[in-house]
């Protein structure tokens, strides 16, 4: 018999007394009939069909009572395959629903009613539960009775974890989960010295949090209480890790539990923590930070002897935009060492549940994921569930059910847990790692707990959530039901406990004591890996010496000339044959070099030299503009070539990403791999200038000021498309002023480059200097392919990047006129005074706005005369672009000498007009104003 066949569900008493009154009229039809119902079989053979009783084969009813006989089995059986159906139902519905009334609220809030679970609401009678019903759907194989299967369901899906993983498509992805589940019914069995690390690593978060409170009394410490499972889980995580290989772990997470994630987990000294609670080293160059938003990284020993290192990264207050930093971190780690498997590094990312639902970066960071330029093999995702945001319930907070809900755009499972029960939590926890490291994927853990305190600890909370409150305090610490359930297993004695806690509490003392020491020496984290090699560096620019960044002609053509080679069975586009033509004319000196070919030469020469190239962006592989084509698409397959990968043998990586859609999200992965990988050169390019508006929290609290604030230095490069075109005021201006306005103590570089030669030195300059410093290119659009914004070989082999480039005409006592400028409008001047013959004004480039050196500007000015009016030309208008900026830096009186005055666009609030016409009409005055005297 075909084992594969199923007696129909079909199959019911109508059928049977239809069959019967067929049989009674032409006997010889039944016997066909019924075979081609259950399938073909030899004559008297008894069979056992999977999801019933016996029965036997229609060919040998040869009389009306046989008939009756098998009317009742298939009667009997009938019912049996319907009650299977409804089994089979239930243990889906226990899969997919389950989740929403397993106990995971430690305050006991009631959970809904699911009618899906209700075995009466698929007609399952009080009697059906003794019967025996195949469970091969819910384990491998065997029967059991249903009131048995049901109880088994509950325990799996039902006590202290819910588990969504039905919306995961992969069936293999999801009969694994199900195997590891079920078999156990979601519990761990643990030993008693793992019971007694849990218990220890909850006595540690525990007794930090009240130590805290009643030493330094009504500090800011943003405590962990009501989630002190979050430091045993870190604890099991990092464990596991270790048996998977994974040799580092980056952590990101906001303030909530951080001092004591640092103390306990990372292995930040106590001492340093108290000692900054007391505020005394005043004497710092740096501003520094808040002590809940500091990072530090440690060394952590696993029970196996294995070492791994821990990085909790920085984060200011916007919570969650640590995510991508963190993530770029472990890609950079990765790729650092050739981790292909991505198994050596992880991220582990903590979230509360507020900002988890309530944060667009998160949904950024997770449609990073599987991206090829930003996976990473999987993030372990820990949401704090606390129940509230500051002051706000979660039904003000969000739209779906679980903060979680945003987490179901991956195929991923979501494990919700009672943070107080910890043993519920490491099950959790060696499920998450396990299929972290088995599918390479993403995995969340949202752990519910509380908020024991308000939103900081001087805080009323109860005067929004008075109800909430009363049932908060009625809840004694998590290591207390944790201790009643260990004395009743007599896991542990009231005596072991207490001794741990004391043990705790005097080593607390003494870090209080030393922290408190007159000789007590403030301890600075040392820069670690490559930055603690000496070999980068950041502080003030005034120190930094000019390097040399031109090549020979002869590589610089030969390199230009290797990315115009093509394999043999590669078929370029027609008009892309011809830019592999004019490319080929640059390389021979036949024809001058334009922005993208100094820029494919940046590339190409700093791989080759062994700085590794990672350049991502919306559509950066074609450029917006299509000017860059670095990747190209074969016209009759579309397979893809990469020159710049197939340079030589030697070379450095490049990587060149088309980003997704994603301006926070990018620009935060990248800035943190730039914070692991300062030998190569990361840049991140906007498709227009005003996109890095959408990321201007990673630009603020992270690229800006990280040096003062963290210690931490950056060579990332922001690529921003900048130039009125009349394009419109959302795709004009890349907001320069904005940058001008953060910079300070030399904390990042500002150039507006003019020629592709400056282009070229200043990306390279970026590698070759030893100064580390986040880099900002106003880069153009219409010069792309301006027939004057070109540049020859020679000056690609001569000099360096040029802070200011002097008018090519000689000046002198005849000036009667200084325009000083930078960017696009230089042509446009250029242009109308030839076209005006004015030999009188001089026209002067700036195109380093920051470091800003002035006596550069001051030694080329030397020859014009005293109190010639000097005019600062922009094309933004007066309150934007670098007016105010230098007006500020230079007064009134440039260098005690000139007048110092502006010509521009009138102050506005947009940034430019919408209209073609009047943009003409604005940039003409301009250019008119400046010449007419």
């Amino acid at each position: 018999m075909n084992s594969s066949k199923q007696i129909p569900s079909s199959l019911n008493l109508a059928f049977v007394e239809e069959l019967y009154a067929n049989y009674l009229e032409n006997p010889d039809l039944v016997p066909g009939d019924w075979r081609r119902y259950f399938s073909e079989m030899p004559n008297g053979e008894v069979v056992r069909p999977r999801t019933g009783p016996s029965f036997r084969p229609a060919s040998i009813f040869n009389s009306q009572s046989a008939f009756r006989s098998e009317k009742r089995t298939a009667i009997e059986l009938s019912e049996a395959a319907h009650l299977q159906d409804k089994v089979n139902q239930l243990i889906r519905n226990y899969r997919g629903r389950g989740h929403m009334v397993a106990e995971l609220d430690p305050l006991g809030t009631p959970r809904p009613s699911i009618s899906d679970l209700d075995p009466s609401q698929l007609g399952i009678t009080e009697a059906d539960l003794e019967k025996v019903v195949a469970t091969d759907t819910f384990q491998a194989d065997g029967s059991m009775k249903l009131r048995e299967l049901i109880e088994q369901l509950h325990n799996t899906y039902c006590r202290s974890i819910g588990v969504e993983y039905m919306h995961i498509d992969d069936l293999a992805v999801r009969r694994w989960l199900q195997k590891r589940m079920e078999a156990t019914e979601n519990h761990l069995e643990l030993s008693r010295e793992e019971q007694l690390r849990i218990f220890t690593r909850l006595t540690d978060a525990v007794t930090f949090e009240e130590f805290i409170h009643k030493k330094f009394i009504g500090a800011k410490s943003f405590s962990l209480e009501g989630c002190e499972s979050l430091i045993p889980l870190l604890d099991l995580a990092i464990e596991k890790a270790g048996e998977h290989g994974v040799k580092e772990i980056v952590f990101g997470m906001a303030h909530r539990g951080r001092l004591s994630v640092l103390a306990n987990i990372i292995g930040k000294s106590p001492r340093q923590i108290f000692r900054e609670f007391a505020d005394t080293d005043i004497k710092r160059r740096a501003a520094g930070d808040v002590k809940y938003h500091l990072g530090y990284s440690g060394d952590w020993k696993t029970l196996a002897g294995k070492t791994i290192h821990l990085s909790l990264c920085f984060n200011p207050s916007h919570l969650e935009f640590v995510s991508p930093v963190a993530l770029g971190r472990v890609r950079a780690k990765q790729d650092r060492v050739g981790d292909t498997e991505k198994v050596q590094c992880m991220g582990l990312i903590i979230h509360g549940d507020a900002a988890f639902a309530g944060e667009g970066v998160v949904q950024e960071t997770l449609n990073l994921s599987e991206l090829a330029g930003y996976s990473t093999g999987g993030t372990l995702h820990v949401i704090l569930n606390n129940q509230i945001g500051f002051t706000t319930s979660p039904n003000e907070a969000r739209s779906s059910y679980y903060a979680t809900d945003v987490a179901k755009m991956l195929q991923i499972p979501i494990f919700h847990v009672n943070g107080e029960d910890p043993e519920a939590v490491a099950q959790v926890v060696q499920l998450a790692m396990d299929f972290r490291i088995t599918f390479k994927r993403d995995v969340v853990i949202d752990m519910w707990g509380y908020r024991r305190l308000g939103h900081n600890e001087s805080d009323e909370p109860s005067f929004t959530q008075p109800t909430l409150y009363r049932a908060i305090e009625k809840r004694k610490p998590v290591r207390e039901g944790y201790l009643e359930h260990l004395l009743k297993l007599n896991g542990i004695s009231r005596e072991e406990a207490d001794k741990i806690a004391e043990v705790r509490r005097e080593v607390l003392e003494r870090e209080l004591s030393e922290s408190r020491s007159e000789n007590y020496k403030p301890l600075t984290e040392p820069l670690r890996g490559i930055w603690s090699r000496g070999k980068y560096f950041g502080g003030d620019f005034a120190s930094i010496a000019d390097v040399k960044t031109g090549l020979s002609v002869k590589d610089l053509s030969a390199l230009l000339l290797k990315q115009t080679e093509l394999p043999t069975d590669f078929h370029p586009h027609p008009k892309i044959e011809k830019f592999l033509e004019s490319r080929r004319e640059m390389s021979a000196g036949k024809k001058p070099l334009d922005w993208s070919a100094a820029e494919a030469l940046a590339f190409a020469s700093l791989a080759t030299e062994g700085f590794r190239i990672r350049l991502s962006g919306q559509d950066s592989g074609r450029g917006t503009f299509t000017q860059r084509h670095s990747i190209l698409s074969d016209y009759e397959d579309g397979h893809r070539y990469i020159p710049l990968q197939n340079l030589s043998a030697a070379q450095a990586r490049v990587e060149i990403i088309n980003s997704p859609l994603s301006e926070n999200g990018v620009l935060g992965f990248d800035y943190g791999y730039s914070l692991d990988y300062p030998d190569g050169l990361i840049l991140w390019e906007a498709q227009f200038g005003d996109f890095v508006n959408a990321a201007q929290v990673i630009i603020d609290q992270f690229i800006i000021s990280a040096e003062d604030k963290w210690r931490r230095l950056s060579g990332l490069v922001l690529l921003l498309p900048h130039g009125f075109e009349g394009m419109g005021p959302e795709h004009s201006s890349a907001r320069l002023e904005r940058f001008l306005q953060s910079a300070a103590e030399d904390n990042i570089q500002i150039v507006y480059p003019t020629t592709p030669a400056q282009y070229f030195h200043c990306l390279r300059r970026q590698m070759i200097s030893p100064w580390r410093k986040p880099l900002v290119v106003m880069t153009p659009k219409s010069l792309l392919r301006h027939p004057q914004a070109v540049s020859t070989l020679e000056e690609l082999e001569q000099g360096s990047f040029q802070h200011v480039i002097p008018d090519s005409q000689k000046f002198g006592k005849e000036t009667k006129r200084v325009l000083l400028c930078t960017g696009k409008i230089f042509y446009e001047l250029q242009k109308q005074r030839e076209e005006m013959k004015r030999t009188d004004v001089a026209l002067f480039r700036l195109e380093q706005l920051y470091p800003f050196k002035k006596e550069i500007l001051q030694s080329t000015l030397a020859d014009i005369p005293d109190n010639t009016p000097v005019f600062w030309v922009q094309e933004e208008p007066e309150n934007m672009g670098a007016w105010r900026f230098l007006r500020v830096m230079l007064g009134e009186k440039l260098f005690g000498r000139f007048p110092f005055e502006v010509l521009c666009r009138e102050s506005s609030a947009s940034p430019a007009t919408g209209s073609a016409s009047r943009h003409k009409s604005e940039q003409q005055h301009i250019l008119t104003e400046a010449f007419k005297f």
